[in-house]
């Protein structure tokens, strides 16, 4: 309880840090100032910009674009996470059969219970932590994809009202508005529905709960803000799904021996 607090506290710290960082409301510029917005913000949307402008003016296809570049910068990581994830779920049930054996709260009966769980990630080569560092290192880059997105005069125009371009249309919507027709809301819910399910560790009502609390709170940020950012969040969900689906093998989570009896039985079958 004491780490799941004090992660918590860890992220909830960052991001207020990272707040102070931010002009949400202004348009990034060239000549800004500061490490933000020079180092993060303004190089992804030159990228998007200069993607756009070879693309014939298409802001749509430049945030698929960056958004899968980025990605892809992030995949090593990505697949750290989503292995160190699924060998968690394979492992959950030996860990309910430990805190079962163990579910008496005194001190000395928890002590026994964490050096066996100990035990048994090191076992299987598992890291329950392994999941953290990838969240903390991409978090910054999303982030500030999602202030390149929403602080680009070309793509969300309501945030330079000297700027006298016209709104960009991708598909049936403009990036700069929210979905007319509640369709990119809807698949932008879906896609988070089908890799959080895919990523699911524990089988519980709490986890269970989460699995349908972000799908809605994706479709009503979806529904209110500029496509461009439903857009990007639709593909970056798409990558995930592809990954987890392609990466995650059968044999994650087991030991090497584990791993090679189910190998041996599927090639006899």
């Amino acid at each position: 309880m004491v780490k799941k607090i004090s992660m918590a506290s860890l992220f909830i710290g960052i991001m207020l840090l990272m707040s102070g960082c931010f002009n949400i409301d202004e348009p990034i510029k060239s000549d800004a100032s500061g490490i933000w917005d020079p180092f993060f913000v303004y190089p992804l949307s030159w990228l998007m910009t200069t993607i756009a402008d070879a693309l014939n003016n298409s802001y749509g296809l430049a945030i698929i674009i960056v958004t899968i570049i980025l990605r892809i910068l992030i995949l090593p990581l990505m697949i750290k996470q989503t292995k160190s994830t699924k060998a968690m779920q394979a492992l959950q049930p030996q860990m309910k059969e430990l805190r079962e054996k163990y579910s008496a709260k005194d001190q000395q009966t928890q002590q026994k219970l964490q050096k066996e769980m100990m035990e048994l990630f090191q076992t299987h080569g598992v890291n329950p932590l392994a999941g953290c560092l990838p969240i903390l290192v991409q978090m910054p880059i999303l982030i500030a994809f999602y202030h390149a997105i929403i602080r680009t005069p070309q793509i969300n125009p309501e945030v330079d009202p000297g700027y006298t371009g016209a709104a960009q249309e991708f598909l049936w919507f403009e990036l700069g508005s929210a979905d007319p027709f509640f369709l990119l809301p809807l698949i932008a819910g879906a896609t988070t529905f089908i890799q959080q399910k895919m990523m699911m560790v524990q089988d519980n009502p709490q986890m269970k709960a989460l699995l349908y609390i972000m799908p809605i709170m994706i479709m009503a940020f979806a529904a209110f803000f500029p496509s461009a950012l439903a857009l990007y969040w639709v593909i970056g969900n798409l990558f995930m799904i592809v990954q987890t689906y392609f990466i995650t093998g059968p044999n994650v989570g087991k030991s090497k021996g584990d791993a090679k009896e189910a190998k041996a039985g599927g090639e006899k079958s």
